[in-house]
């Protein structure tokens, strides 16, 4: 990606028992960006709206989640979404169900 990464802000959720891998992927960015603040932009002149944004996320079944819905809670920038194989399945022991760990990685770019 072009430009100068400024920002890298982590996160982790779950989804404890409907296995949906989209909603434990898109809780894990929900919780990263409870830990940014993006007064860099104002501070520097920076638009929200110029910045790229590339979200990586990481679950044991990267087929199941809905890039889309992953790009939408994302509130601003010109976002990408990558899925990869992480996270982790921790199987119901007494059924048939899982509970799915998600983990998100928000990076994001400006022209410097």
């Amino acid at each position: 990606m072009q430009g100068q990464r400024i920002i890298l802000e982590l996160g982790a959720s779950n989804n404890l028992h409907a296995g949906d891998y989209t909603k434990a992927a898109t809780r894990a960015v929900e919780d990263a960006l409870r830990h940014s603040s993006l007064s860099l932009f104002g501070s520097l002149g920076l638009k929200a709206a110029d910045m790229r944004v590339h979200v990586t996320i990481g679950v044991a079944r990267p087929d199941r989640v809905d890039e889309a819905a992953v790009r939408a809670a994302l509130p601003h920038g010109q976002v990408t979404v990558e899925v990869r194989k992480g996270g982790l399945d921790v199987p119901d022991e007494e059924g048939d169900g899982v509970a799915i760990l998600a983990s998100a990685a928000i990076a994001v770019y400006v022209d410097v």
